[in-house]
């Protein structure tokens, strides 16, 4: 079939139900002073929701603009990518000054400390106070991204990524294996601090994730849906390793198994510091690149073929699945909004000294995944332009058009055809 004529390929309903479970935990993990995220995957192994999302968006890519390469040329594929930097770009920048100047006006207001007694400054507590006090270094730091909080550093590291994709569909289109070696290369030179960037002006910090050393993980997911490396057979063997390696993990990774006032294996502590740099998140040491496609397998499989074991199990279930699809699939004003979400949700239990307390802290979470929710089906019906669709009208009424025009072509027949041309003026 020729690339011209190619049907647009259906979405893969797993990909876009594990994106959402992606956006609901980092939702939790970004919520402050959040019991909850003592049970997210990120507490029992090496890899956590920011792989999920790395992966899954490689996948997206792949399927969005992977076929733009393939029929309109290398140049147009390069330009869409562009496109799509910009406008994670000015997310970035619109998600940062919201809160930024949100949390500053609620700060100056005093009213925390009139209504509630509340003395923290939630400004500092994101690292905000540089855009305030050292503005001349700050604002061009944040327009350049050389000043990169680590509450915000997701969306600049995934700019980044999305720039590497010409590049690597240039090699590719020479060698894949070629595209491989790239994108090693460029995670080895990460591994060894060849490659990275910096987070502040000031000092010597670099960003929390490293683009260069991530954007393996990313096109791992790009290289499957581009058919670049085969799906993995369903093997007990590889059933059973997979999920060894997660099991093994547990000790190194889970606080209460290393941490002195808790069960205290010094043996795990000691270990874990040894292989730091395999597990570390500023490089994704190999470690977590490890323990994520183990986990990956593990819910492939699960999902079953075409994600069949996602549907078919009731109504409720059916209705959860949607749900989460639905949020995954519009992951970047959900993921936007999440962040500004768990900010407010977080200031609204404090204001009620609920940060101890089990109903607020449940509340401020299941609250925040209801809003979660609200987002991706109002971005969604925006993204479906409903305004673009012709308007539903009455079978009978005064507003009814004669279906045929009159035979003599007259007035009303030009009339009429004016007024069926007006809607698509508009």
């Amino acid at each position: 079939m020729n690339a011209h004529t190619q049907t647009k390929r259906p979405r893969d309903p797993r990909l876009d139900f594990f994106r959402g479970l992606g956006m609901f935990i980092i939702y939790v993990a970004h919520l402050p002073w959040n019991w909850w995220t003592l049970w997210i995957p990120a507490r029992f192994g090496f890899s956590d929701a920011t792989e999920i999302f790395v992966f899954c968006s490689g996948m997206a890519s792949a399927l969005a603009f992977g076929k733009i390469f393939d029929v309109h040329g290398w140049g147009m594929g390069a330009a869409r990518i562009l496109h799509r930097m910009w406008q994670v770009y000015w997310a970035h920048i619109g998600q940062f000054l919201v809160l930024a100047v949100g949390l500053v006006m609620l700060q100056n207001s005093g009213y925390l400390a009139e209504c509630c007694g509340l003395e923290e400054n939630y400004v500092a507590s994101l690292n905000l106070l540089h855009l305030y006090d050292n503005a001349e270094m700050a604002l061009p730091g944040l327009l350049t991204m050389t000043w990169v909080p680590n509450y915000f550093d997701i969306l600049p590291m995934y700019v980044v990524i999305l720039s590497l994709i010409p590049a690597i569909m240039l090699v590719a289109r020479y060698s894949v294996p070629g595209a491989f070696a790239l994108s090693i290369g460029l995670w080895l030179a990460a591994q060894f601090d060849l490659l990275s960037l910096p987070a502040e002006p000031w000092s010597d910090r670099e960003w929390f994730f490293n683009p260069f050393a991530w954007q393996m993980l990313f096109f791992t997911g790009f290289a499957f849906m581009r058919g670049w490396i085969p799906a993995p057979p369903v093997s007990k063997t590889l059933i059973v390793i997979c999920a060894v390696v997660l099991v093994a993990t547990v000790p190194f990774a889970y606080f209460r198994a290393y941490q002195e006032n808790h069960l205290n294996l010094v043996w795990a502590r000691e270990i874990r510091e040894i292989i730091k740099p395999l597990w570390i998140k500023t490089e994704f040491g190999l470690f977590r690149y490890l323990h994520f496609l183990a986990l990956a397998y593990l819910a492939w499989v699960a999902a079953g073929e075409h994600g069949r074991r996602l549907l078919g199990h009731g109504e409720i279930w059916g209705r959860f699945v949607r749900v989460v699809q639905k949020v995954g699939q519009q992951s970047l004003p959900v993921f936007m909004a999440s962040l500004v979400i768990a900010q407010a949700a977080g200031i609204l239990r404090d204001m009620v000294w609920g940060r101890g307390e089990w109903l607020p802290q449940i509340l401020s979470n299941l609250l925040g995944f209801v809003a979660l929710i609200a987002v991706a089906y109002v971005a969604g019906w925006y993204k479906s332009q409903p305004w673009r669709k012709p308007p539903a009208t009455s079978s009978t009424g005064p507003s009814e058009r004669p279906k045929t025009p009159p035979a003599d072509g007259g007035e009303p027949a030009a009339k009429a055809k004016a007024e069926t041309r007006e809607p698509a003026l508009t």
